[in-house]
């Protein structure tokens, strides 16, 4: 990161150091020149998709991912009204950050016939607009950046969802000529993503179209309008982690040049001591702990006391689920999946001691929380450091963090594995069980693979001797922290879990719709959290209604929502239920302005909108944009077909 500065740095003592008769011409301004080369506004406008992991703070808990006790926790509750700026900066990046900026590179770099860096600035518009549209829902498109115009009419979603393609393909068409702009270096040298790798971009823009359209696979007409264009675009996007759209960070905790060095997810930048933990949803999938509820009263069924033993466990009081999707409690080998030893924390391994005992890392102990208290129905669940419960960023116990939470982590925007579940769920649907097998199988060998490319291995630390002579282990170990388990060993159980039931010994008449969605929402959490929120929404978090979709009354109440039992073979998300939904640990409700029913938008940014644009929100249908439940309106991809009248 502190290469971009130097080089923005550079850019404008350049730009400062014109001939004596430019610098004289009292009509520009040379502080804000009107001319800048179009390469160097590359590393300004990519490095703004740190947005994505600043509204992450929110979508995580939207998508089940974690739960949180501090500012984001009215989006864990499904609830927000528009007076305020949370979850909306990657709105702010689409309109102002990247904004006229990318507009300016892309148009200049037309002009120049630097058809490169064009192709890259189309590919990053429609990320951007395809991200910040799953959030928001109907945005101002057609009319954005039209000089003079003070009020900007909405477009709705079929609208800007084909328009993101559009934009995609402009991309490919350019990504595919030859420059005629000897920008080659400065393109390289400003790009934070691939380094001016062009055959990297195409691949990324291939994924860009099939995730959009990937949120289309309940529509109605999905199969015969969308399918097999998403599979032609999927099939040449990514496909190995070499592959994947990643931006590097510096890190460096307090003694980096500018905090920005840090990963905002890292200890030293702290947003995650907005009280954010693993939730109880992701822990039981990742653990194999899903429980069996009683279908007449709600209530998980106690488990039996083992045979030899007086009381139940303390750790699995609930008898479990006969089938679990992504691991399972067995001592066999192949039935442990070593990605929750990297992507939830446990305070069963903060001495760092057992880093390579497999036998030890097995027996480990996990602990999810309630949407917006970290006290879960077991254990109360560690932030997402593996800190003591409750206990925010401190670097003296933290040190840089671990995994994707550390200071000098990678941003994670598209990987190889996500393509290959979203190909997975398109050929289930359309009935190719073969090929959803294979997709499913190469998706969860690629999550392995990226998981273990991000460990930072930990050291235990000796304080001494007890009265045996045993060592006494610190707890947190050595700084700088870092994560459980050696990367030997964690490869070694993803061989053998790799060999196991839930990967090489599933079947295509054992596949279902639910493996294939579960173990796509281990491999983006917690990073992906905005695509695993359109997943959700677009199964209507599994409410159980008639018709087309749920509403007040056909899903809902004002005080309940009742959801599909996950003993209903249609039911995708296997243990998921939401706040209301009746069930053990869930008897809440939402605030009144919900009128029942669960988020499926965020509102849009209310220093832009509500401040100066607020005619145009009001028009909004099927719900305004001024309506205090304009949260729950549900999104056009969300619906079978069309939006309705009202």
């Amino acid at each position: 990161m502190k290469k971009i500065l130097t080089i923005l740095l550079l850019a404008s003592f350049t730009l400062a150091s014109v001939s004596c008769d430019k610098y004289l011409d009292v009509n520009n301004n040379v502080d804000a020149p009107d001319y800048v080369e179009a390469p160097l506004y590359l590393a300004g406008v990519l490095s703004a998709w740190q947005g994505t992991y600043w509204d992450g703070r929110a979508l995580t808990s939207l998508a089940n991912m974690h739960g949180t006790y501090g500012g984001y926790s009215s989006y864990a509750n499904h609830y927000h009204y528009y007076a305020g700026d949370y979850a909306a900066e990657m709105f702010r990046v689409t309109y102002w950050l990247q904004g006229v900026n990318l507009e300016n590179m892309i148009k200049q770099a037309e002009a120049d016939e630097a058809w490169t860096l064009a192709g890259i600035g189309y590919a990053v518009k429609a990320f951007s607009w395809d991200f910040v549209t799953k959030m928001h829902g109907d945005l101002p498109m057609s009319q954005t950046f039209q000089p003079g115009v003070l009020e900007f009419q909405y477009d709705y979603q079929p609208v800007i969802f084909e328009q993101v393609r559009a934009w995609a393909n402009k991309a490919l068409e350019y990504l595919e000529m030859p420059d005629n702009a000897p920008y080659a270096d400065q393109v390289k040298a400003n790009d934070l993503i691939y380094g001016g790798d062009k055959d990297k971009w195409i691949k990324f823009t291939h994924a860009v179209i099939a995730r959009n359209l990937s949120a289309l696979t309940n529509k109605s007409d999905f199969q015969s309008k969308y399918a097999q264009e998403l599979l032609k675009h999927a099939a040449l996007a990514m496909q190995s982690n070499a592959d994947n759209a990643t931006m590097a960070t510096e890190g460096g905790g307090d003694e980096a040049q500018f905090s920005a060095y840090n990963n905002s997810w890292g200890v030293y930048r702290g947003l995650g001591s907005d009280g954010m933990y693993a939730s109880d949803f992701a822990v039981q999938v990742m653990t194999g702990t899903m429980p069996v509820y009683d279908e007449t009263t709600g209530d998980k069924i106690a488990a039996d006391v083992k045979e030899g033993e007086t009381d139940v466990d303390p750790d699995f009081p609930f008898r479990l689920a006969e089938v679990q999707y992504v691991a399972d409690t067995s001592d066999v080998t192949g039935h442990f999946d070593p990605r929750v030893t990297a992507k939830i924390s446990t305070l069963d391994a903060r001495q760092y001691k057992d880093m390579s005992n497999i036998d030890s890392i097995k027996s480990w102990v996990y602990y999810g929380g309630g949407f917006t208290s970290n006290v879960g129905p077991i254990g109360d669940a560690p932030n997402v450091w593996g800190s003591r419960s409750g206990y925010n960023s401190s670097t003296s116990i933290d040190g840089d963090g671990r995994w994707l939470y550390r200071n000098n982590a990678p941003y994670i925007f598209i990987t190889a594995a996500e393509i290959q579940f979203i190909i997975a769920e398109t050929q289930f649907k359309l009935g190719n069980k073969a090929e959803a097998l294979a997709a499913f199988k190469k998706g969860i060998e690629l999550d392995l693979e990226f998981t273990a490319q991000y460990l930072y291995p930990g050291k235990p630390k000796v304080s001494g001797k007890d009265e045996n002579g045993n060592d006494i282990y610190e707890i947190y170990g050595e700084l700088p922290g870092g994560d459980v388990i050696t990367v030997a060993t964690f490869n070694q159980l993803a061989k053998e879990y790799k060999e196991g039931p839930y990967v090489a010994g599933m079947t295509e008449s054992q596949l279902t719709m639910s493996h294939i969605m579960l173990q796509k929402f281990v491999a983006l959490y917690p990073w992906g959290a905005n695509e695993t929120w359109v997943d959700m929404r677009k199964n209507h978090y599994d409410i159980k209604y008639s018709g087309e979709y749920p509403s007040l009354n056909n899903g809902w109440t004002q005080t309940t929502v009742d959801q599909k039992w996950d003993s209903d073979p249609t039911k995708v998300y296997k243990g998921l239920y939401l706040k209301p939904a009746q069930v053990e640990d869930r008897r809440g409700t939402w605030n009144v302005d919900n009128e029942g029913a669960p988020c499926y938008r965020i509102h849009p940014r209310y220093n832009s909108e509500y401040m100066w644009n607020e005619a145009a929100l009001k028009q909004l249908k099927p719900i305004s944009g001024t309506a205090k439940n304009y949260h729950t309106s549900i999104p056009w991809f969300a619906y079978p077909g069309e939006y309705p009248e009202n």
